[in-house]
Protein backbone atom coordinates (compact mmCIF):
# COMPACT_ATOMS: atom_id res chain seq x y z
CA UNK A 1 0.00 0.00 0.00
CA UNK A 2 3.14 2.27 0.58
CA UNK A 3 4.43 1.41 -2.59
CA UNK A 4 0.87 2.82 -4.32
CA UNK A 5 1.02 6.23 -2.39
CA UNK A 6 4.24 7.04 -3.69
CA UNK A 7 3.55 5.96 -6.90
CA UNK A 8 0.85 8.13 -6.51
CA UNK A 9 2.22 11.18 -5.54
CA UNK A 10 4.97 10.67 -8.13
CA UNK A 11 2.66 10.69 -10.61
CA UNK A 12 1.11 13.78 -9.59
CA UNK A 13 4.41 15.41 -9.12
CA UNK A 14 5.33 14.55 -12.57
CA UNK A 15 1.86 16.09 -14.37
CA UNK A 16 2.43 19.17 -12.34
CA UNK A 17 6.03 19.35 -13.63
CA UNK A 18 4.57 18.51 -17.07
CA UNK A 19 1.61 21.14 -16.62
CA UNK A 20 4.06 23.97 -15.33
CA UNK A 21 6.18 23.59 -18.31
CA UNK A 22 3.65 23.65 -20.75
CA UNK A 23 2.14 26.61 -19.44
CA UNK A 24 5.14 28.96 -18.25
CA UNK A 25 3.68 31.94 -19.14
CA UNK A 26 3.49 35.53 -17.61
CA UNK A 27 -0.31 37.01 -16.36
CA UNK A 28 -1.16 40.50 -15.80
CA UNK A 29 -3.03 41.30 -12.42
CA UNK A 30 -4.67 44.47 -11.89
CA UNK A 31 -4.10 45.51 -8.74
CA UNK A 32 -5.82 48.66 -6.58
CA UNK A 33 -4.38 51.95 -7.54
CA UNK A 34 -3.25 51.15 -11.20
CA UNK A 35 -1.08 49.03 -10.21
CA UNK A 36 -0.13 45.67 -12.01
CA UNK A 37 1.64 42.29 -10.89
CA UNK A 38 2.49 40.01 -13.71
CA UNK A 39 2.94 36.56 -12.31
CA UNK A 40 3.55 32.96 -13.82
CA UNK A 41 0.45 31.32 -14.40
CA UNK A 42 1.79 27.93 -12.38
CA UNK A 43 2.59 30.33 -9.73
CA UNK A 44 -0.67 31.83 -9.66
CA UNK A 45 -2.92 28.36 -9.87
CA UNK A 46 -0.94 27.55 -6.51
CA UNK A 47 -2.05 30.33 -4.77
CA UNK A 48 -5.49 29.69 -5.60
CA UNK A 49 -5.71 26.65 -4.64
CA UNK A 50 -3.89 27.39 -0.96
CA UNK A 51 -6.17 30.13 -1.11
CA UNK A 52 -9.33 27.71 -0.87
CA UNK A 53 -7.33 24.88 0.75
CA UNK A 54 -5.98 26.37 4.45
CA UNK A 55 -9.13 28.41 5.12
CA UNK A 56 -11.26 24.95 4.94
CA UNK A 57 -8.04 22.80 6.29
CA UNK A 58 -7.92 25.28 9.53
CA UNK A 59 -11.68 24.63 10.32
CA UNK A 60 -11.44 21.14 10.48
CA UNK A 61 -8.47 21.22 12.07
CA UNK A 62 -10.18 23.35 14.67
CA UNK A 63 -13.11 20.69 14.76
CA UNK A 64 -10.74 17.88 15.36
CA UNK A 65 -9.56 19.86 18.29
CA UNK A 66 -12.79 20.75 19.59
CA UNK A 67 -13.76 16.88 19.69
CA UNK A 68 -10.81 15.56 21.01
CA UNK A 69 -10.99 17.88 23.62
CA UNK A 70 -14.49 17.21 24.36
CA UNK A 71 -13.44 13.23 24.38
CA UNK A 72 -11.00 13.23 26.45
CA UNK A 73 -13.67 15.48 29.12
CA UNK A 74 -15.99 12.72 28.48
CA UNK A 75 -13.38 9.98 28.94
CA UNK A 76 -12.23 11.48 32.43
CA UNK A 77 -15.89 11.67 33.72
CA UNK A 78 -16.20 8.06 32.93
CA UNK A 79 -12.93 7.29 34.56
CA UNK A 80 -13.73 9.24 37.62
CA UNK A 81 -17.67 7.52 38.18
CA UNK A 82 -16.04 4.17 37.62
CA UNK A 83 -15.81 2.03 40.84
CA UNK A 84 -12.22 1.39 42.15
CA UNK A 85 -11.17 -2.54 42.03
CA UNK A 86 -10.83 -4.02 45.59
CA UNK A 87 -7.58 -5.69 46.27
CA UNK A 88 -7.57 -9.72 46.47
CA UNK A 89 -8.11 -10.45 50.22
CA UNK A 90 -8.94 -7.37 51.17
CA UNK A 91 -12.02 -6.64 53.59
CA UNK A 92 -14.83 -4.72 52.38
CA UNK A 93 -15.49 -1.00 53.38
CA UNK A 94 -19.32 -1.77 54.64
CA UNK A 95 -22.15 0.42 53.95
CA UNK A 96 -24.63 1.85 55.86
CA UNK A 97 -27.80 0.42 55.64
CA UNK A 98 -31.19 2.39 56.80
CA UNK A 99 -33.89 0.69 57.59
CA UNK A 100 -36.61 3.58 57.30
CA UNK A 101 -38.31 5.23 54.78
CA UNK A 102 -37.80 9.03 54.76
CA UNK A 103 -40.60 10.70 54.66
CA UNK A 104 -40.43 12.53 51.25
CA UNK A 105 -40.87 17.14 51.32
CA UNK A 106 -43.65 18.57 51.68
CA UNK A 107 -44.24 21.21 49.26
CA UNK A 108 -44.89 25.34 50.43
CA UNK A 109 -48.57 25.82 50.17
CA UNK A 110 -49.71 27.97 47.81
CA UNK A 111 -50.61 31.60 48.25
CA UNK A 112 -52.92 33.86 45.87
CA UNK A 113 -52.15 37.49 45.81
CA UNK A 114 -54.50 40.03 43.88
Amino acid sequence: MQFLKILLWCLLAFVAAIFTFGNWTWVTIHLWGGLDAEVNLPFMLLLTFLAGLLPTWLYFRTARWRLEQRLSTAERVIADLKPTPVAMGADPVPVPVTTTNPTPPVPPPLTLTP
